[in-house]
């Protein structure tokens, strides 16, 4: 599956473990949020990942305090028509100040890369766009109406000097 990021095709170095199985000790991992919580109260034994899923429901307040320490945050779109993620990328950017990678996984399409851009994610695992896609999608639009969680300002703030 590719992982672009910055605009180029990488290598994806991280592992998700699901719940249930064993953690490597020397990869870098993700897990889910209800693992990674586990593992910091000390209610399971295992090395400390510090990569986080987080599904459709999960909320990412209760990653603030854990923030400075993750590298990286892979938010999960299970189908194309879930839009919780885009939420989930702009809390993290705007209220919390997460600086690290958030990746998008699971069902991505070429049509919601720009707006998941917008929204603070900056790595893309996608099976249904290749590089040359995921370029122009992000450079699709040169202008947004809406503000984002970085880049450039909204056409409305430029307009009014805001």
């Amino acid at each position: 599956m590719p992982l672009v990021k910055g605009g180029e095709e990488i290598a994806n170095d991280w592992i998700f473990a699901a719940d249930g199985t064993a953690l490597p000790e020397s990869a870098q991992v993700s897990v889910s949020l209800a693992r990674f919580l586990a593992l910091k109260k000390g209610q399971e034994n295992g090395p400390l990942p510090v990569g986080v899923r987080l599904g459709p429901v999960d909320d990412p307040a209760a990653l603030e305090p854990y923030l400075p320490e993750l590298r990286l945050i892979e938010i999960d779109f299970p189908r194309y028509t879930d839009g919780r993620g885009f939420s989930q990328a702009q809390l993290l950017r705007r209220r919390y100040g997460y600086s690290g990678e958030i990746r998008a996984v699971g069902h991505i399409l070429r049509d919601q890369i720009f707006y998941m851009h917008r929204s603070g994610i900056d790595a893309y695992e996608t099976r249904r766009a290749g590089l040359s896609e995921v370029l122009e999608a992000l450079a699709e639009f040169t202008e947004a109406y809406q503000p984002a969680a970085g880049g450039p300002a909204a056409v409305f703030r430029k307009r009014h000097g805001a």
